[in-house]
């Protein structure tokens, strides 16, 4: 069955590049994402509402890459 929502992301390719921008992120990234999510939250650069966003989109991308 086709999916229109992977299709409109650029479907298989796109979805491929993705993951790498990610991997690669992911490998450069030091420090604890958390602690860092909070300063910007204690610092004002972030809202409440922001934040629990990221802390939203965090644990579901926690649950894809299991």
């Amino acid at each position: 069955m086709n999916n229109p929502i992977f299709n409109m992301l650029g479907g298989n390719k796109n979805m491929q590049n993705m993951i790498a921008q990610f991997n690669q992120f992911k490998n450069s990234f030091s420090g604890d994402p958390r602690q860092q999510v909070q300063q910007l939250l204690n610092s004002g650069r972030i809202t409440q509402a922001q934040y629990d966003q990221a802390v939203q989109i965090a644990n579901s991308l926690q649950q894809i890459l299991k």
